[in-house]
């Protein structure tokens, strides 16, 4: 897990340089148990200055507080092979380093926690951003649901998929021609969603827990219902699709064919109603 130096606030920004020994433009956070980082005896508070061929441009100590320098990193080590080993050069405690590392494929999605009052989900074909209040108020189970609907957005590569067709977003999104594209986006992420809870090993009837409680607190709204469809017409489709599921494990729904295809708008044929 990496961070840098400018997601920091100015005026906090010298004190976690100090804090997480932060010496050059990337630290390293936290080290996975038994991941390929921690093999090669990379460690907390290591600071890292390239990974194979990727070179890390220096920290912008004066920059306002943003993550765009931690997005930049983040797409030049998933543009890396997994294929290959890849040399790690870091700094701890001053003193240089040279790691060998043997990577593995893995999620190409960045996962952030916004911190707030907001309930924020969202996805932008890279980034899978969750507010906190959910990590304050639901189980880890629930969570994991939420982060799954997500995830299968960017999957589905549902962001690039609906620029494709010059939709509108925001307080437009519901109307016209947009609001079918969203109701669809929605509906196969809810869809996707079971199959990688399952093939997470978790129990995909968490998803229908968590709507049957956030979707009559929260889920309502005049312009959320236009583009979304009802919170418990989700709960039936997803029911729909646990029901589908099947034994094999990974599942591969038969949705996933369909990312590299143009959206149709026909959400209805997705829909299966509640009772």
């Amino acid at each position: 897990m990496l961070h840098t130096p400018e997601q920091y606030s100015r005026d906090l920004r010298a004190a976690a340089v100090r804090y997480f020994h932060l010496d050059g433009p990337v630290g390293v956070e936290a080290v996975i148990e038994g991941s390929p980082a921690a093999q090669a005896g990379i460690r907390a508070d290591d600071t890292l200055l390239g990974i194979g061929t990727a070179r890390f441009a220096p920290a912008d100590l004066k920059a306002e507080a943003t993550t765009a320098a931690a997005q930049r990193v983040a797409g030049q080590v998933a543009a890396l092979s997994p294929d290959t080993p890849l040399e790690v050069h870091g700094r701890r405690e001053g003193a240089a380093y040279a790691q060998t590392v043997r990577p593995v494929p893995a999620c190409r999605s960045r996962f952030e926690v916004e911190i707030g009052t907001e309930w924020t989900a969202k996805a932008d074909g890279e980034m899978v951003q969750i507010g906190s209040p959910f990590l304050e108020t639901y189980p880890e189970d629930q969570l994991a649901a939420v982060v799954a609907h997500e995830l299968a957005h960017n999957i589905l590569r549902h962001r690039e998929r609906l620029e494709a067709k010059n939709v509108d977003y925001g307080m437009l999104s519901g109307f016209g021609r947009n609001a079918r594209y969203f109701r669809q986006t929605e509906l196969e992420a809810d869809i996707l969603s079971v199959s990688l809870l399952a093939n997470a090993g978790y129990d995909p009837q968490v998803a229908v827990r968590f709507w049957k409680d956030f979707g009559p607190k929260r889920a309502g709204g005049i312009l959320r219902s236009r583009s979304h469809p009802a919170w418990a017409d989700r709960v039936a489709t997803i029911q729909h699709a646990i029901a589908a599921l099947g034994n094999d494990r990974p599942h591969r729904p038969a949705l996933l064919a369909t990312r590299d295809q143009p959206l149709s708008g026909d959400w209805q044929a997705l829909l299966v109603q509640a009772p």
